[in-house]
């Protein structure tokens, strides 16, 4: 009976450790996601400006007014950060209550997907398309680069999704937390870039 005792005391030591490992390990990794998603953007802007120099020195750069919904998928997603800096805020007081700050992050996040379809849409109705008969090179990169960021705010999505679900069944406590907590920083990292990208594409057009 000791025997099978101390193998299941063995058994519960080891999960500690497990999860304390992964716990340790999840910040470094997340901010080596980050990094690369960013030289991944990084490298996308550098690819615009060569390209657009290129092209308006042979006076084939065209000219086009961004969808107004990018406006809105910009002030959508910062709304979602606001909520979750203060479901960040509440996660050590109340952490259920900081759940329900995350959904309405994830409210605030699937609006920027419809605002994201909505520009598309936009493009589309004047004549500008990705690939294809009368597409062109400006208007491609606009494609690009912000269905890229999509890709990557979908991920965000699924993290929040996961973390409020977590939040509301208290797999989460004020003391733990670091689920939400690495999810929010995400989520903030990836609407810090939108920001980066709109700016430019705004004022480097």
């Amino acid at each position: 009976m000791s025997e099978i005792s101390e193998k299941y005391s063995d058994s519960q030591d080891e999960q500690y450790l497990l999860k304390q490992q992964r716990k340790r390990a999840a910040k470094p990794l997340l901010w080596v996601s980050m990094a690369s998603i960013f030289m991944l953007f990084a490298g996308l802007v550098s690819g615009y400006i060569v390209s657009r120099g290129f092209l308006l020195e042979n006076g084939q750069w065209v000219e086009f007014k961004l969808p107004v919904q990018f406006v809105y998928s910009t002030i959508a997603v910062v709304i979602s950060s606001i909520f979750l800096f203060i479901g960040q805020n509440q996660a050590k007081k109340d952490i259920r209550k900081a759940g329900l700050y995350m959904v309405l992050a994830l409210i605030s996040g699937a609006l920027f997907c419809y605002f994201q379809i909505s520009a598309y849409q936009n493009l589309i109705s004047r004549n500008i398309f990705f690939t294809g008969p009368g597409s062109f090179t400006s208007g491609s990169w606009i494609y690009a680069i912000s269905f890229l960021h999509l890709l990557h705010i979908l991920g965000g999505l699924i993290a929040l999704c996961v973390a409020s679900v977590k939040a509301s069944k208290n797999t989460y406590t004020e003391k733990d937390h670091q689920g939400y907590t690495l999810a929010a920083v995400f989520w903030h990292f990836l609407g810090f870039v939108w920001i980066f990208l709109y700016t430019f594409l705004t004022f480097y057009r």
